[in-house]
């Protein structure tokens, strides 16, 4: 078990309602062309598959998938969706959990590899990818650029949403690379001026750190773009995908 947090079932039955517009064909469209590419006649692993926003539509898109998830309430609700035999997923970690198979690619979106929250278990994460890639595979992330150029001296908190229904903020510990996502989002009718409070944990990395663990696991950097769209990455991009690859 690493240090990952549980997502509890009341987390998971809402998720994909909290999710909605990241799930939509517009934007879900970019990434899924983007996986398929990389995949070509291979199989695709995803780590942390989750409810399996991703992982389904892309095996609908007729690339064969295999999910791992720590969170058996984020797999109930997946196979709510999809039978077992068409998108198979195993219960465990990222960074320790094998499955059987070689595979062309493994993903892990949606700022997922901050759910580890060491940077051992981050260097285990990569080499729990290339330990499933056949020769030439490639693992993909997605991951933000920490948001460190907006906190002043003395400032702790960056905020990332306020709007209508939610607000969302950042507080950083900059010594062990550590943020706390705090999330207040409106519960209930709009007139009873209820929110639910959340919070979760996340070890941030940069570019470069990810870059030295893929080395460490014996990958090399193909790419590194500023979305799925693969528009170039620059310095003031929020966020990347980046592409290693096991030599061949």
């Amino acid at each position: 078990m690493t240090s990952s947090e549980l997502w509890t079932r009341a987390t998971a039955d809402r998720y994909d309602a909290e999710e909605a517009e990241t799930s939509s064909a517009a934007v879900l469209g970019p990434t899924l062309a983007f996986l398929a590419e990389l995949v070509g006649d291979g199989r695709a692993l995803e780590f942390a598959i989750g409810t399996g926003r991703v992982g389904v539509p892309l095996r609908e898109r007729g690339v064969p998938v295999v999910g791992i998830e720590l969170s058996e309430h984020m797999a109930a609700v997946l196979r709510r969706k999809i039978d077992e035999d068409m998108l198979p997923v195993v219960i465990g970690d990222m960074a320790t959990t094998v499955v059987p198979g070689e595979f062309t690619l493994v993903y892990l979106v949606y700022n997922t590899i901050t759910n580890l929250l060491t940077q051992d278990e981050q260097v285990e994460c990569f080499r729990n990818a290339a330990r499933h890639l056949s020769p030439g595979g490639r693992f993909v992330i997605e991951l933000g650029v920490p948001p460190l150029r907006f906190l002043p001296p003395g400032q702790v908190a960056v905020p990332f949403d306020v709007s209508e229904g939610h607000l969302g903020f950042d507080t950083f510990d900059l010594v062990e690379q550590i943020l706390v996502s705090h999330h207040f989002t409106r519960d209930g009718d709009d007139d009873d001026g209820r929110y639910r409070r959340d919070n979760s944990r996340h070890r941030y990395a940069w570019p470069a750190e990810l870059d030295l663990m893929a080395r460490i696991a014996g990958l090399e950097l193909e790419r590194r773009v500023a979305g799925w769209d693969g528009a170039p990455f620059t310095q003031d991009c929020a966020k990347h995908i980046s592409v290693w690859r096991k030599p061949t």
